[in-house]
């Protein structure tokens, strides 16, 4: 089983210090990948509700520092040698595409083989519109730009022309050595299923339940059917607390005793899912979030293989 874990790049522990700290501890832990969010301006009213939460409430307050997710990718490359680079997930939406291409490209080039491009399509409506991007028809918006990422990867000439999306012939360099960034998809929804089955190397969920988990995988192992892939060929993450103080949804949490844990991520695999990323919640900063990960890493993931 593979364990990531989200980077404090939000919040009072979004500095340089505890980032230079936590991602150092990360690949001192044998971690297999380190992980950012993405949001970029906070509305002041927020209509839209948030799909990962019962009241449909988003668990971060409005105003929060929180660093650029790329940014903060590529602080953590300069400090490591080992650990992948992921995005859960970066919003297709609220970037043209070739620059986000670029910036994904860019990060490979300093960190060859160890970067993830994991993608949404976004919930906040208020705030594409705050980045006056459109908000419509996000999710054929976000098929088209995943396309042109493979275009942009694989030659150094290409050019595009779709529904929403179009550029002429430009060069683009550097690109990736393999012509392709493993593409993670996020999501809870059959077009998200579709979207993993034609760009995707993993599913990648993010706090659900143990039957959802099993909805979803039997999802993208019949969108892959329906395409003619291989499912042997797509695999499944899941975003799920660490939860140092027992007060996270236990539904979508590992906490408790040691056994406790690991009895909780032993049902994640046994639903398919190898790769867990720890987003750690308790109270005492950033010190006491990163004893607990150490302790994770110490004491549970051995027993997991």
């Amino acid at each position: 089983m593979e364990w990531g874990a989200h980077l404090p790049h939000l919040g009072r522990q979004a500095t340089a210090k505890h980032l230079t700290e936590f991602v150092l501890a990360c690949e001192k832990a044998a971690l297999h990948s380190v992980w950012t969010s993405d949001h970029i301006a906070w509305p002041r009213e927020i209509a839209a509700e948030y799909p990962y939460t019962d009241s449909g409430e988003f668990p971060a307050p409005a105003g929060m520092p929180w660093l650029d997710p790329l940014g903060t990718l590529f602080y953590a490359a300069a400090l490591t040698d080992r650990v992948r680079l992921g995005t859960t997930v970066l919003i297709l939406g609220y970037r043209p595409v070739v620059q986000t291409a670029k910036a994904f490209a860019s990060l490979e080039a300093l960190a060859p083989g160890r970067v993830i491009v994991g993608v949404g399509v976004g919930w906040m409506r208020e705030e594409f519109a705050a980045l006056q991007m459109p908000f419509d028809h996000r999710g054929a918006r976000a098929d088209e730009q995943l396309e042109a990422f493979e275009r942009l990867f694989a030659s150094d000439w290409a050019s595009f022309e779709g529904t929403y999306t179009k550029f002429p012939e430009i060069a683009f360099s550097p690109r990736p050595v393999s012509g392709r960034i493993p593409v993670w998809v996020g999501g809870d929804s059959a077009p998200a299923y579709r979207r993993t089955a034609r760009f995707g190397e993993v599913f990648h969920a993010a706090f659900q339940t143990e039957e959802q988990l099993r909805a979803h995988r039997d999802g993208v192992l019949a969108a892959c059917a329906a395409l003619g892939r291989d499912p042997d060929t797509v695999s499944f993450s899941v975003r799920v607390y660490l939860d140092l103080d027992g007060a996270a949804d236990p539904r979508k949490s590992l906490a408790g005793s040691t056994q406790q844990m690991i009895d909780g991520a032993a049902r994640i695999r046994s639903i398919g899912y190898d790769h867990v990323l720890l987003d750690i919640t308790g109270r005492g900063g950033a010190g006491r979030r990163l004893e607990g990960l150490e302790a994770f890493m110490r004491d549970v993931a051995p027993a997991l293989g």
